[in-house]
């Protein structure tokens, strides 16, 4: 069994959606972040850097395992399952570098876009510059998915990790920045795709609150 510690973000949302996909049992604790309850002694023991998602794989050889940081939790559990990622070469590689992508771009990218539009101030500066970073990266996303059906060839944890956060962002994105990102027919198939899979849509209705 595994225990899920997560909340109703595109981050927590990655791993529940990995759960659900593999079939995996688990038992999910919402941690609300609102409340500050990531600070809770006891959860920082499991995530050190108060941050969702974590889990503890109960079953995890050697006796029970935290994993923090959703990349690392989404490649725990492909190695776990044998499923979403290769392993060993060129497709791993391929999984891997999109996933690192998601990671370093979009999750900051698009946080910091939706943070700034709904802050209690506007800061006209901040809002283009992260609005202008997303829709370079929704290009990036558009040309990718131009060549393959998904980003690392294969359904994977790639697009686990990337859909959360594309799917709420896209069209507004799009429509501020249509000379970037293009017609956007990639990405919407992409997206009606991977968020017409039932386990997709279980995992993102996880946490129930």
């Amino acid at each position: 069994m595994i225990d899920l510690y997560t909340w109703t973000t595109p981050n927590g949302r990655k791993v529940s959606i990995m759960l659900e996909e593999c079939g995996l049992e688990y038992t999910v604790h919402p941690v609300d972040i609102g409340k500050s309850e990531q600070f809770a002694p006891a959860f920082l023991q499991i995530s050190p850097n108060n941050r969702i998602p974590a889990i503890v794989d109960n079953d995890a050889e050697g006796g029970p395992l935290s994993v923090f940081e959703s990349g690392a939790i989404l490649i725990y559990l492909a190695e776990k399952t044998g499923k979403f990622l290769a392993p060993k070469g060129a497709q791993r590689a391929k999984v891997l570098e999109w996933l690192m992508w998601q990671m370093a771009g979009v999750g900051p990218m698009f946080g910091q876009l939706f943070h700034f539009m709904n802050a209690p101030e506007k800061i006209p500066y901040a809002i283009t510059r992260y609005q202008n970073e997303a829709a370079r990266l929704t290009g990036i996303l558009e040309k990718r998915l131009g060549e393959a059906p998904y980003l690392g060839g294969d359904y994977s944890i790639a697009d686990m990790i990337t859909y959360p956060w594309v799917a709420p962002g896209f069209e507004l994105i799009a429509a501020a920045n249509p000379d970037v990102v293009g017609d956007g027919a990639n990405v919407r198939r992409w997206l009606a795709d991977v968020g017409g899979r039932p386990a997709v849509q279980r995992g993102m209705a996880v946490p129930k609150v």
